[in-house]
C-alpha cells in the first residue's frame, strides 16, 4: 500500500494548511504586525489573544474526570468496569495526562487541531501516550470520506544520540529527520529519506488520535479560535500605538513635539481637514481662509464640507474638525 512513498513527498503534501498554521502560531506569540515599521512609527502589541486562548482553556479542562459503566447489572460486570476504571486512572497519571491535556487543547485551539499517540511501551509493560506536533503529522483518506483515514506519517526531528537509543541507527550528522508511516496493516520507519525498518503492525490499527477544534462540514482538519480575536486585536494594538506619550519633561522634548503636531497638520491640510476651537458661528458650506506659513498657506480659500466636534476626556478638552474642500 506505500509502495513508491518517500519522505520528501511531504514536502509537497498539506502545504496550506501548514502555512496557516505558522500565521497562527505567529500570531498567538505576539507578532501581529506586518512588514517593518516606518521611521518614527510606534508599534505596540497587547497579547491578549495568548491570554483569551490560555485562560480559556485552563478553565476548560479542570476537574476532568471518567466513569467506566458496567455493561450490565452484575457483580462480576460492576467488578470488571472498576477494574478498568482503576486501569484508566493508572494511565492517566503514569503519562501525567493533565499536563498533556491542557498542552494539546491550547493547540487545538490555536491551530484549530491536535493529537495524541498511543503505543505499548514494551519495556515497562504499560500503555505509554505522547503528543506529537500537529505540525507533524500527514493524514491520507479514502476518496470523499474523511473518516476512513488509511494512512498517517509522522515527522520530527532526533539528535544523533537520541536516534541510536531508540532506533538502534547512526546517523551521518548530530541530528535525524525521522518519519513514522502507518497504516493499519504496516509500520515503516524512515531516516533520512532512507528506510530502516518495515513491519506488520503490531496493533492493527493505526495508534493516532487526531481531533479538531470545531469540525468543519466535509472537511478533515478543524478550525481555530484565533481568527475571531485577531482583527479586535490587531484593531486595540492600532489605537493603542496612537497614543499620546505625556511625559514631556523638558524644552527639547516639547519642542520635538511640536514640530511633530506641525508636520501632522501639513498632512491634514494636504489632505483637506483641520482642527480648530470649537466655533459656534461656523457653519457648513461657509468659505474661509486659512493661513499658516509653517504649513506654507496663506489666506488660501477653503470651503467647509463637514463638521465635527471633538471630545478628548484625557484632557478634558474640546475641539472642532473641519473637513475642507476647493471653493
Amino acid at each position: 500500500m506505500n509502495e513508491g512513498f518517500i519522505p520528501t513527498q511531504l514536502a509537497h503534501h498539506n502545504t496550506d494548511r501548514l502555512k496557516r498554521y505558522k500565521e497562527l502560531l505567529d500570531f498567538y506569540y505576539g507578532r501581529h504586525w506586518e512588514g517593518y515599521a516606518k521611521r518614527g512609527e510606534k508599534r505596540l502589541t497587547f497579547n491578549y489573544a495568548k491570554v483569551v486562548i490560555d485562560k480559556a482553556t485552563s478553565y476548560l479542562m479542570s476537574g476532568i474526570t471518567f466513569t467506566v459503566e458496567a455493561v450490565e447489572d452484575s457483580d462480576e460486570a460492576r467488578a470488571r468496569a472498576q477494574r478498568a476504571e482503576r486501569a484508566l486512572y493508572q494511565v492517566y497519571e503514569d503519562n501525567n495526562l493533565e499536563q498533556l491535556d491542557l498542552e494539546t487543547e491550547i493547540d487545538c485551539a490555536i491551530l484549530g487541531n491536535a493529537c495524541f499517540k498511543v503505543i505499548w511501551d514494551t519495556e515497562t509493560k504499560g500503555v505509554r501516550i505522547n503528543a506529537p506536533d500537529i505540525q507533524g503529522i500527514y493524514t491520507w483518506w479514502l476518496g470523499d470520506d474523511t473518516s476512513r483515514v488509511w494512512r498517517i506519517a509522522s515527522r520530527y526531528n532526533l539528535t544523533s544520540d537520541e536516534a541510536e537509543i531508540l532506533y538502534k541507527v547512526k546517523p551521518k550528522g548530530k541530528t535525524a529527520n525521522v518519519v513514522e508511516l502507518w497504516t493499519a496493516h504496516d509500520f515503516e520507519l524512515w531516516l533520512d529519506n532512507a528506510q530502516v525498518e518495515k513491519k506488520p503492525n503490531p496493533y492493527g490499527f493505526i495508534p493516532f488520535v487526531i481531533y479538531p477544534n470545531l469540525r468543519e462540514p466535509k472537511k478533515f482538519w478543524g478550525i481555530s479560535d484565533l481568527p475571531q480575536i485577531m482583527e479586535p486585536q490587531q484593531e486595540l494594538n492600532r489605537a493603542m500605538s496612537q497614543l499620546e506619550d505625556r511625559n514631556i519633561d523638558s524644552v527639547s522634548k516639547a519642542e520635538q513635539r511640536g514640530d511633530a503636531y506641525l508636520r501632522q497638520a501639513e498632512i491634514e491640510s494636504a489632505s483637506g481637514a483641520i482642527q480648530i476651537p470649537p466655533n459656534c458661528g461656523q457653519q457648513l458650506y461657509d468659505v474661509i481662509d486659512v493661513t499658516d506659513s509653517r504649513a506654507g498657506l496663506s489666506e488660501a480659500k477653503k470651503r467647509v464640507l463637514g463638521l465635527t466636534l471633538v471630545y478628548n476626556p484625557r484632557h478634558g478638552e474640546y475641539g472642532e474638525r473641519l473637513l475642507l474642500g476647493a471653493v
